[in-house]
């Protein structure tokens, strides 16, 4: 019941930002929030699909290559918005990500997922994590540092599941830890997201 409402409130959350950005993007036309409302669709889906099919579907490659999205989707978002002289070089890389995790997880390639999916998990979440700390206050609106909290969160997440889908462990995130806290973790990274993200369309 509690995983339930945590993920019913991460979709009410998600859904809201998606509403933001689409108000944001309908009268600039900017390609970042494009990249915003894919990252947050994929989370909003994500979340509905736990509720209805339970916590199991995480073991699905297909499932962790979609949800690959999320993370890859935000920090594109970010570098088209403030890293714009390195927004072409990160496209590419996002799209070897996603790539490499898609044809190694579905393929069963299991040296391949091992490397590719913490490597380019990490890489996103450290985009996500780092950048809006920079860029609060100067390029972006203040309290736009939310949008970093929310990096570590997802960056924890993301990168404890991705041991645990090929097979290891992080640390002490074992699967029956991850389990237990993956849900309200899903729903402090989307709050903090939202305040940050908000913050900055209100500029």
């Amino acid at each position: 019941m509690l995983d339930t409402i945590a993920l019913l409130l991460t979709g009410a959350t998600a859904a809201y930002l998606l509403w933001r950005f689409w108000g944001r993007y309908s009268k600039e036309k900017a390609l970042y929030d494009i990249y915003y409302m894919m990252g947050f669709a994929v989370l909003l889906v994500s979340g509905l699909l736990l509720i209805f099919l339970g916590l199991g579907i995480l073991k699905s490659p297909y499932v962790l290559t979609v949800a690959t999205l999320i993370p890859l989707g935000i920090s594109m978002g970010l570098m088209e918005q403030y890293l714009r002289k390195y927004k072409k070089l990160f496209k590419w890389f996002a799209l070897l990500g996603f790539l490499a995790i898609a044809v190694s997880a579905i393929g069963g390639m299991a040296l391949v997922k091992k490397i590719s999916v913490p490597l380019f998990h990490g890489i996103a979440g450290l985009v996500i994590f780092l950048l809006p700390f920079f860029v609060s206050g100067k390029k972006a609106a203040k309290g736009f540092w939310w949008v970093g909290v929310g990096g570590v969160l997802i960056g924890l997440g993301g990168i404890a599941l991705a041991f645990l889908s090929a097979g290891s462990q992080l640390l002490f995130f074992s699967a029956e830890f991850v389990m237990l806290i993956l849900t309200p973790l899903l729903l402090l990274m989307t709050i903090a997201f939202t305040f940050g993200f908000v913050k900055d369309i209100k500029k």
